[in-house]
């Protein structure tokens, strides 16, 4: 198993997966307008988060990198989870994120982001990074333009058409 690095950013801990971190993703996950974003309007099953949490764990395993559970520095909340995502059937390493609707609009998903494509740029010596998203998610599109992504076509997988933005590594210091 890959050991999980823990990053720091000015309000974040980017840490590996914990058992307990499921019940407030579950959470996280069962909000419709978050599971919209995923592609799933009514949000995601109990059982849904599990498999996510558990792919998302295993993704270290098997690539050497994954998604980050999020926690706020401060107070210890789980807020969600950010980081990178290279299965078999997407164009190219991706930087994807997820955070808990009442924590919408307070930036931590650039920042997490960002923080995520510093490391897989300086550790993993990637080069371009993308974020597939769904069309009609305004919010996700927002934050990929903030990193300095561009729309650079679109991807079919698993029943979903998305939008490709992305861009090239290293990316600014601070979302635009």
């Amino acid at each position: 198993m890959s050991e999980v690095p823990e990053l720091r950013t000015e309000r974040l801990l980017m840490r590996g997966w914990r058992f307990e971190d499921y019940e407030p993703l579950a959470k996280i996950l069962a909000e419709p307008e978050v599971g919209a974003g995923l592609g799933k309007p009514d949000g995601l099953t109990p059982h849904e988060a599990w498999l996510d949490m558990s792919v998302m764990s295993a993704h270290w395993s098997l690539r050497g990198f994954g998604n980050w559970a999020l926690e706020d520095r401060e107070s210890g909340e789980f807020l969600g989870r950010a980081g990178l995502y290279y299965p078999p059937d997407w164009p190219a390493m991706e930087v994807g994120w997820t955070v808990a609707r009442k924590h919408w609009g307070k930036g931590y998903a650039p920042e997490a982001a960002l923080a995520a494509c510093a490391w897989a740029h300086d550790e993993l010596g990637a080069r371009h990074i993308v974020s597939l998203i769904h069309p009609g998610n305004e919010r996700s599109i927002r934050v990929a333009e903030k990193l300095g992504e561009t729309l650079e076509g679109r991807h079919s997988t698993r029943g979903f058409d998305l939008v490709v933005y992305g861009a090239d590594l290293p990316l600014s210091d601070s979302p635009r």
